[in-house]
């Protein structure tokens, strides 16, 4: 265990055990990412340190332990290495490998696509590290630009596997089921919430990052992103004529919507454009065990925010989002749904406290009682000697899209439409957010598609 005290200001910087912290390379949600320099051997390193507390709030325990669970048993020259693990009553320090050449995202942002012959370097590298990853039984889920780093000599290093699986999260099905990843990089299976596998899934994203490292632009983008899962759904790509017959074959073959029919890594190695050049990388198993300090995951004595905040709105991201309507449709996702069915949504950009206080005024002020249980309210029939508007009972719960933006859901349990259509009215009137339904609408999804990687 490394001591609170033992993270002092020395000479030159703070200081956590032999290592000297020095600039900030990253900020998350979860905490930063700092550089740092072994002080015995001068060797540079980075150091992920996140706050306990934070991880209980966003309730992220899970997460990190597979994060630090898969990178233990990753060892490849095109894998971000994990160290060792450290630990204090309030921080968890992950000590990485430094990749100091940024992420592919910023090349391609900088430079625009890249020249055929180095984009199919850094793509056959890519496949040998997701494909080293297959092997060990783990798949990735979450690749993307941003999730690729390039060090020194150009050479790239896939990293961040919060959102990876294990063999043991597949179903009795064989497959994996959890919704999450990036909006632009999601496979069309994944969001049929039918089941996937894992590796196919990750090929799929492969492809993608192929896609922008040639053409230097997203192979699936608008702005909405129900159109842009529909044009993911069908697989609608188009491929420029003047990439080379070969990488034009290679990107279609992966970006094939059909996750039976799509290549897998195996065929991906043997085919003819990919193996121009083709240096295979080799694994480091044969090195030292990584070092995990016991107390990382000791939150006996961490408080949550939601200890203290039971009734604290449900988070939920974009695919969650998009699952709530009919298949990919928001064309009557809020206040345009018809309100004589049994259930809406509108968003607000009202506190989840203060819409849950308006909620019970409204509606006792129209003569109902109201429930409460675990943060959500309950809107049922006032008493005998009470004026209200006829026999009803509507749920009421509150999402959380962002700090900023929530959506307001109502299910009608049983009761005369006509009865629930004036109450649904008069909530949304009073509580829906500022501005046009569209803005709303976009605003809600745009935010939700940031916490997709995330929340999972």
């Amino acid at each position: 265990m490394v001591k609170e005290v033992e993270e002092h200001r020395g000479g030159k910087g703070m200081r956590l055990g032999k290592y000297e912290l020095g600039k900030i390379l990253g900020e998350g949600n979860f905490g930063k990412v700092k550089f740092a320099k072994d002080t015995e051997t001068g060797k540079s390193f980075a150091v992920k340190i996140l706050e306990k507390k934070k991880i209980l709030n966003l309730k992220i325990t899970d997460q990190i332990k597979r994060e630090i669970a898969t990178l233990k048993v990753l060892k490849h020259p095109n894998i971000v290495r994990l160290y060792e693990v450290l630990a204090s009553k309030s921080k968890i320090y992950m000590v990485l490998e430094y990749v100091h050449g940024g992420e592919l995202f910023d090349k391609i942002a900088t430079r625009g696509k890249l020249p055929e012959k180095e984009g199919r370097r850094l793509f056959q590298q890519l496949v040998d590290g997701v494909g080293y990853c297959h092997d060990k039984g783990v798949f990735h889920r979450d690749l993307k630009l941003e999730n690729i780093l390039i060090d020194g000599k150009g050479n790239i290093k896939v990293s961040d596997f919060g959102l990876s699986a294990l063999p043991q999260h597949s179903r009795s099905d064989g497959l994996l089921h959890t919704t999450c990843g990036s909006p632009n990089y999601v496979a069309p299976e994944i969001l049929a919430n039918r089941g996937y596998n894992g590796s196919t899934a990750d090929v799929w994203s492969c492809g993608v990052i192929l896609y922008v490292i040639l053409t230097g632009y997203l192979p699936f983008d608008d702005r909405n992103l129900a159109v842009l899962y529909q044009k993911i759904t069908r697989g609608d790509v188009q491929i420029p004529k003047w990439l080379s017959p070969g990488a034009q074959k290679m990107i279609k073959k992966i970006l094939d919507p059909n996750p039976v029919t799509r290549l897998t890594i195996a065929e991906i190695k043997v085919d003819e454009w990919f193996r121009q050049g083709y240096i295979p990388s080799n694994p480091n198993d044969d090195d030292d065990n990584v070092y995990v300090d016991e107390e990382a995951f000791s939150l006996k004595d961490v408080q949550s925010e939601g200890e203290l905040s039971p009734g604290r709105p449900t988070l939920i991201n974009a695919f969650q989002l998009i699952g709530m309507s009919s298949f990919l449709d928001l064309s009557g996702f809020f206040e345009k749904e018809d309100v004589s069915e049994r259930k809406i949504r509108f968003t607000s950009n009202l506190s989840h406290s203060e819409l849950l206080e308006r909620i019970e005024d409204i509606v006792t002020g129209m003569g109902y009682r109201v429930q409460k249980k675990n943060g959500r309210l309950k809107v049922v029939q006032g008493q005998k000697d009470q004026k209200y508007s006829g026999n009803l009972s509507v749920a009421a719960e509150v999402f959380e899209i962002s700090p900023a933006l929530y959506v307001v859901e109502l299910r009608k349990s049983y009761g005369d439409s006509s009865v629930y259509r004036q109450l649904c009215k008069r909530l949304s009137n009073d509580l829906g957010g500022s501005g046009s339904q569209e803005l709303l609408t976009q605003q809600c999804l745009i935010q939700a598609a940031e916490a997709v990687p995330e929340v999972c």
